[in-house]
């Protein structure tokens, strides 16, 4: 099939790589969001699927806004026969969806119907998931509702981040893609209707949503700090100040910690919860580097009985 892909940061980039690779199907044109500021100069630069776009020789349409009547003239000039979507990042109106014979096809990072919406990998470790994964389904004008073609799943690892947990799906939901397209082509495949059941939504995630209360359990806490990380980083308030909290982990055995209070040993930096303590294993200071927790302890001095959360 004649393939136009819709997609702009470097997770979708996998599956770009795939479709190029695949030897079956050809990528005649990429859509992508607009060159965004970006770095300490606040430059102007090219999404990561618009570099690799451009590395491969592929035409690349950068609308405003894909309801842009140059784009849409544009895309029919094109003809695709489908269109492969991974994290664009902007709502097509049925008047681009109508374009292609097949339409537009999206790879989502959760196994549908659970979690529709723009963090599924954030929500379902927040959420405690143990298994998460992948679905391709046709895109509809309701939010990721659309009819099935296929998914993938992926095992929850009790340490992994929302990055590494993205990263995982990402390569794992290329081969996925390919192989919808691959069945869209041949007619092997058809779309099958979420189910009615199981519907629950993931939000983008706020910077207060990733502000850590130490009054939940300690695991509750650990799958905030996991889950957003690395975006939009979980946060708490150290003397006024916010601390980034980007690695701890659950101490069953401590469980003498009111919550939020810090107990700091030779090595180690505990802070109480509603269960029993975490151990703060990487942090990073206002204006500061990312680092050990307890090199930070010693750079401020903890007086004992000092909390977090203010």
């Amino acid at each position: 099939m004649r393939l136009v892909f819709a997609g702009t940061p470097e997770v979708a980039v996998p599956a770009l790589d795939a479709l190029i690779g695949s030897g079956r199907h050809e990528v005649v044109a990429v859509v992508t969001r607009p060159d965004a500021p970006a770095g300490r100069g606040r430059r102007l630069v090219a999404s990561p699927v618009a570099q690799r776009a451009e590395e491969a020789g592929i035409e690349v349409l950068k609308p405003v806004k894909p309801r842009d009547e140059e784009f849409l003239a544009r895309l029919r000039e094109i003809g695709p026969d489908c269109c492969p979507v991974v994290a664009y990042g902007a709502l097509l109106p049925r008047v681009a969806l109508d374009i292609p014979a097949h339409g537009w096809v999206n790879l989502h990072f959760s196994l549908l119907p659970a979690w529709r919406g723009a963090a599924p990998v954030q929500h379902s470790i927040m959420g405690g998931d143990e298994i998460t994964g992948a679905s391709t389904f046709l895109i509809e004008e309701g939010l990721d509702s659309g009819p099935v073609y296929g998914t993938v799943t992926e095992t929850i690892r009790p340490t992994d981040t929302s990055g590494d947990l993205l990263t995982r799906l990402a390569f794992a939901g290329s081969g996925l893609l390919a192989a919808t397209m691959d069945g869209i082509e041949d007619g092997t495949l058809k779309a099958v209707p979420q189910p009615a059941e199981g519907i629950t939504l993931a939000p983008k995630i706020t910077v207060e949503d990733a502000h850590v209360d130490w009054s939940v359990p300690a695991l509750r806490a650990d799958r905030i700090v996991r889950g957003c990380t690395p975006a939009p980083g979980a946060w708490t308030v150290f003397r006024g100040e916010r601390l980034k909290l980007i690695h701890v982990t659950p101490v069953p055995d401590r469980t003498d910690l009111a919550p939020g209070v810090l107990s700091v040993g030779k090595n180690n930096v505990y802070v109480g919860t509603g269960s029993y303590a975490v151990e703060l294993l990487w942090v990073q200071a206002q204006g500061k580097k990312p680092m050990r927790a307890a090199d930070w302890a010693r750079g401020v001095r903890i007086a004992d009985g000092e909390v977090l959360g203010g």
